[in-house]
């Protein structure tokens, strides 16, 4: 049986999470053997948005796709950047003058095919997005997992934990791995859904965890206390924990056999698959 290793990892948050990334990323293509890698790099510059520079960063690094979210084009750079880009996805759903795209297939090794796709939420999400779950179902009709492509990864970019529960049901047994991106805070119910989807409601952030959700303490900190600002929220700068989630995938069905959440540095518990 054909496999692939694939690992997803979380939000990366300012600086911290970018040298995270850096210094630990090319250790565990190599350790773990993975055959792709794909990282949300939306808070990648100084929490709001990614830059052309700090993308490159990303992919010098051995990411082979960056996902963006609600973020995308905070940094205005980005704009023009994602069309000379194919490595970086918008979120599908943003609008439709988006520069750039929501979904693409990419090249793996030994001439396999993978899709990437990202959606955006609609509850709790600042401003009204297009459907996520149409959009999403045309592309794995699209896509068939097992056919087309050997396995598929929908980043669901959301505030609701039971939205992106209701994706990962949607997508089952048609995507490879349905994760959830935004929260910033890792969840614990990395799973197996039926026909072989693996599913996670949060990977987290690569980022400082001693903070709030990736922010120094002290201003989000006063705000909740005082109900009054003082200043910018600025991302922490401690050592980034890189969370996220590993799946092995057969290569004939496109279904997940196996998925491991990741914890990787900083103060989280570790966490990862055994050795291959």
């Amino acid at each position: 049986m054909g496999a692939m290793r694939i690992l997803y990892l979380g939000d990366v948050m300012g600086r911290s999470g970018r040298d995270g990334v850096a210094a630990r990323l090319p250790g565990l293509r190599r350790d773990w053997k993975l055959d792709f890698v794909v990282v949300n790099g939306e808070n990648a510059t100084s929490g709001a948005g990614l830059s052309p520079d700090h993308a490159r960063g990303l992919l010098d690094a051995g990411t082979d796709v960056v996902t963006l979210g609600d973020h995308a084009f905070d940094q205005k750079d980005m704009l023009s950047f994602i069309a000379t880009e194919p490595r970086i996805l918008r979120p599908i759903n943003y609008a439709k003058t988006a520069p750039g795209v929501g979904a693409r297939v990419f090249d793996a090794p030994g001439g396999r095919k993978v899709l990437v796709a990202q959606a955006l939420g609609q509850v709790f999400m600042k401003r009204p997005f297009d459907d996520p779950f149409s959009a999403i179902d045309a592309v794995l009709k699209a896509h068939p997992r097992g056919g087309l492509v050997q396995a598929s990864i929908i980043d669901i970019h959301c505030e609701a934990t039971s939205e992106k529960m209701a994706m990962g049901h949607w997508c089952a047994g048609r995507a490879s791995l349905v994760v959830g991106s935004h929260t910033h805070v890792p969840t614990a119910d990395a799973m197996i859904l039926d026909g072989g989807t693996g599913y996670l409601t949060d990977a987290g952030m690569c980022g400082d965890y001693v903070s709030v959700i990736g922010m120094d303490r002290e201003e989000p900190m006063r705000r909740f206390l005082t109900g009054m600002g003082k200043g910018r929220f600025t991302p922490a700068l401690g050592e980034a924990t890189l969370a996220g989630v590993m799946v092995t995938t057969d290569d004939k069905t496109g279904a997940a056999v196996d998925i491991h959440p990741v914890r990787q540095g900083g103060v989280l518990a570790e966490a990862g698959p055994p050795a291959p």
